[in-house]
């Protein structure tokens, strides 16, 4: 173990002494304790996955906190009541990895799944699980389904990723809507990147590019050049821009049992962190909503069969676009 901690001092050696003695304490203790963590809770998650409850349609909002969520509850009626769950990542890569495992396979083959969210690929098809960086005494042993073993797996980031946008929310209803009226799988789940930044609800609204606060969204709250009470305005309007394509979604899809829920929540200083730093424990990040309704089709929507706007984007720059750079 000693050679092979002296290997890892070499690879981080550099980030170390950029990063001042201080942090470097604070970075190397907080690897550590994800080496601990993931060693764990690979084998035995901690939190509640989705399976272990009873829905057809599981709508998940990236980065969703619940304060918010209640904050605006009200101008929705098939928000009726929020509970908080504990969810089994702060992270999406560590959410995906503990949610989808060999344990609800059978599931998992009843299963289509509409994802803006890029980590599916590293996760699912790449084998890359967490943590994002290793220390040697980090034996994690994630059991995760791969991509094909879904009843049905569209990543709509491949191919519906407008610059400057990330995944519009519009995409994934639509395609949920698809895959709602022309599969026969038992169990349906939408993935929506929002309110997860960029924040991106005026910018669409106005047919513009995001500016620099609504591009960066948390990262500029930390750097303090973006005051936390425009802040929370911005976040608060990207989850308004999402629900309300969840109440155009729940129009126009059948599922007796809805669920809406995040797979994590957003730090805005607390504990000193911004963003959902994986392996976090903080309530924010890691208490997530849990909504129930239900959803008839309508037919009040037609999904759009137009080219997708797209641009030729790799998962590295999808990722790059949402913040993880």
């Amino acid at each position: 173990m000693g050679a092979s901690f002296r290997q890892w001092l070499r690879e981080h050696r550099e980030q170390f002494h950029d990063d001042g003695p201080k942090r470097c304490a604070m970075h190397g203790a907080y690897t550590a304790f994800l080496g601990g963590w993931y060693t764990l809770t690979s084998r035995r998650p901690i939190g509640r996955n989705v399976y272990e409850e009873e829905w057809d349609l599981l709508v998940v909002l990236d980065a969703c906190r619940v304060d918010v969520l209640e904050a605006v509850a009200d101008d929705y009626d098939f928000v009726d009541s929020i509970d908080r769950v504990l969810s089994v990542g702060s992270h999406s890569r560590e959410w995906l990895a503990g949610t989808f495992t060999d344990d609800w396979r059978n599931e998992i083959a009843r299963t289509a799944m509409v994802t803006g969210n890029g980590h599916t690929q590293a996760v699912f098809f790449d084998d890359e699980f967490p943590p994002k960086e290793t220390v040697p005494f980090c034996r994690p042993n994630w059991n995760v389904v791969d991509g094909d073993d879904f009843g049905h797996l569209e990543m709509v980031w491949q191919d519906d990723h407008p610059e400057g946008y990330g995944v519009p929310p519009r995409s994934i209803t639509d395609r949920t809507i698809e895959a709602g009226r022309e599969g026969s799988h038992d169990r349906l789940i939408a993935h929506y990147m929002q309110p997860h930044i960029p924040y991106i609800a005026e910018a669409m609204r106005e047919d513009r590019e995001p500016t620099e606060d609504e591009a960066r969204g948390w990262k500029r709250l930390e750097s303090g050049d973006l005051d936390a009470d425009t802040h929370w305005d911005l976040y608060e309007a990207n989850l308004r821009f999402v629900l309300d394509e969840v109440d155009l979604l729940l129009e126009n899809v059948d599922a007796e049992r809805v669920a809406i829920t995040a797979d994590h929540g957003n730090a805005f200083g607390e504990w000193g962190a911004y963003g959902h730093p994986e392996g976090f424990l903080h309530p924010d990040v890691r208490v997530v909503p849990w909504v129930e309704a239900s959803a008839s089709d309508t037919g009040s929507h037609t999904p759009d069969d137009r080219e997708r706007d797209t641009v030729d984007t790799s998962v590295e720059e999808h990722l790059e676009a949402l913040g993880y750079a």
